[in-house]
């Protein structure tokens, strides 16, 4: 429960936090037909933010949007639509086309012990073939509602047009990016992404977590996926980085 742990980690110095359930989590019968990620969390996200922004008990002035994964790769267009948000801290956000992201991580859990197998094989190449899909997209089939990798194809094509980092480097705001070294599906090759646009700003911090995983979870050796049935918690180090950076900037 990463954001549990984070929620309680930095309300206990001093930061008060809203989290909440992702709308496909909370209504996934709204989400049968076409839609893009605004539908699936900017929408949500904004609206959060104007929520915290109008509780009198709270810095208005002071309200940060904090993404993990899919979050964190979002948190740009998150800003971009709410230009008053105070700063972004993007927790493993991906850099690169997202169906390349995951096609990356088939062909890493191929890798792993136990999965050289006639179903795990027919399955990596069931998502092989469908990344394939997702590229060759066209805007003609935009109104088409059959899921690719889960998604309309509306879905992608918007992402297409969506570009995580050059988003991040137009933004003013400061910027908390974070990464652990052993994440298989958020690699470092995303946060160099991050690195190549956002480094030498003086309001932004980079930083890269060698023991952490996905889930910001210490462990040793290769990152695996039976790491997040364990019962574990977001390294306190992390959630310390995170309520130092948002209660110094006042």
């Amino acid at each position: 429960r990463v954001f549990r742990d984070l929620a309680e980690g930095l309300a206990s110095q001093g930061v008060a936090v809203l989290r909440y359930e992702k709308r496909t989590r909370a209504h996934p019968a709204s989400f049968i037909g076409t839609f893009t990620v605004n539908e699936e969390t900017v929408d949500d996200a904004v609206m959060a933010v104007e929520l915290l922004r109008a509780r009198p008990e709270l810095a208005g002035n002071r309200v940060y949007v904090l993404g993990h994964s899919l979050g964190g790769m979002l948190a740009p267009r998150i800003a971009r639509r709410d230009s008053a948000v105070a700063g972004l801290v993007i927790m493993a956000g991906t850099t690169r086309p997202l169906e390349d992201v995951i096609l990356e991580q088939t062909t890493y859990l191929a890798t792993l012990p136990g999965n050289d197998t006639p179903a795990a094989r027919e399955q990596f190449a069931a998502l092989r073939a469908a990344a394939a899909r997702v590229r060759a997209l066209t805007p003609a089939d935009s109104a088409s509602t059959s899921p690719v990798m889960g998604a309309p194809a509306a879905y992608w094509l918007d992402l297409r047009a969506y570009h995580p980092a050059e988003t991040a480097g137009a933004l003013r705001v400061p910027m908390l990016v974070l990464q652990g070294e052993r994440d298989y599906q958020v690699t470092m090759a995303d946060f160099d992404g991050w690195r190549r646009t956002l480094a030498g700003r003086a309001n932004v911090t980079l930083k890269t977590y060698p023991g952490l995983n996905h889930l910001f979870v210490s462990g040793t050796g290769p990152s695996m996926p039976a790491e997040y049935a364990a019962t574990a918690h977001v390294a306190p180090g992390v959630v310390d980085d995170i309520a130092r950076w948002i209660t110094t900037r006042r």
